[in-house]
């Protein structure tokens, strides 16, 4: 069965949210519509519909028009190509000196750059995300210093990208973990891939409750890209397993959540290096000054 997407951007939640709005009175009517923030920092926004009959063109290109967005683009997508699909849409993304791609895009990896192929999955974690982002750039900010974290940890791992690209730059095994056992499988096949068997041990583990992570604390940097609520609840065990001078990188913070976020650390003894947007999220960077 052939579905249909249309595809257009604009900058502006308000308007992006009106045009979303306009696209439900369209004849064929869409199945689902899509309005999201790009998190690249352009301020623009990218609405979306989704077809089972051919949608009307003609009537897209004036809705368009009216809201001075882009014309919409329509592409036919067959049931059995989504994975093609996103595969298309996951362009290689750069941050700092890590370079995260798929295997369709292994020909366009730079000379001098960290590799981490990361292929799309039910997994969290391709880097494309405000979040995924903001840690890798925090990651390669702290290895600029010069000092190796040799005890790492990665909580609430997703598809493992935080732990491998640790691993790529510093000596030692990095520790990863998630919640969710499908994650774990999936990070481990990454882990693979990437030639870091033995570099990275994937855990199933609810935050620093599995013997894995007592027995190889304290910890010279964690990672953990979670959520709000998760981050907070963790506080006095995610600083309590970091090392005097440790650090650590929080994510999963939506940018009205992050003053909260800081001050609850904030008052266990550490230091806000550095908070970076972007889009609707922001990424801590924090030092142990216990």
């Amino acid at each position: 069965m052939t579905t249909y997407t249309a595809l257009t951007t604009l900058p502006g939640k308000t308007a992006a949210e009106a045009l979303g709005d306009a696209m439900e009175r369209l004849d064929p009517a869409p199945t689902g519509i899509g309005v999201f923030e790009m998190e690249d920092g352009s301020g623009l926004w990218e609405i979306g519909g989704y077809f089972v009959d051919p949608p009307d063109e003609i009537a897209l290109s004036l809705l368009a028009a009216a809201c001075g967005a882009k014309p919409f683009t329509v592409s036919e997508v067959p049931e059995t190509d989504w994975v093609a699909h996103v595969r298309r849409e996951l362009a290689p993304v750069e941050a700092g000196r890590f370079f995260v791609y798929g295997s369709h895009d292994a020909d366009k990896v730079p000379d001098g750059c960290e590799p981490l192929l990361i292929e799309a999955s039910m997994a969290f974690g391709t880097g494309h995300h405000g979040t995924t982002l903001g840690c890798l750039r925090a990651l390669d900010r702290l290895a600029q210093d010069g000092n190796a974290r040799t005890a790492v940890a990665d909580i609430g791992c997703g598809t493992a990208v935080l732990a491998m690209a640790a691993a790529r730059i510093w000596p030692g095994t990095v520790l990863a973990s998630d919640i969710d056992p499908v994650a774990v499988d999936v990070a481990r096949t990454n882990v693979t891939a990437n030639d870091l068997t033995g570099r990275v041990d994937c855990v199933e583990a609810a935050g620093f409750d599995h013997p894995a992570l007592s027995a190889r604390a304290p910890f010279d940097l964690v990672f953990a890209n979670i959520l709000k609520g998760p981050l907070v609840a963790l506080a006095p065990d995610l600083v309590g397993a970091l090392s005097a001078g440790g650090h650590a990188i929080l994510s999963g913070i939506l940018n009205e959540q992050a003053e909260n976020v800081a001050e609850v650390y904030s008052g266990l003894g550490t230091n806000i290096l550095q908070m970076d947007v972007i889009g609707d999220w922001t990424t801590i960077t924090l030092e142990n000054t216990a």
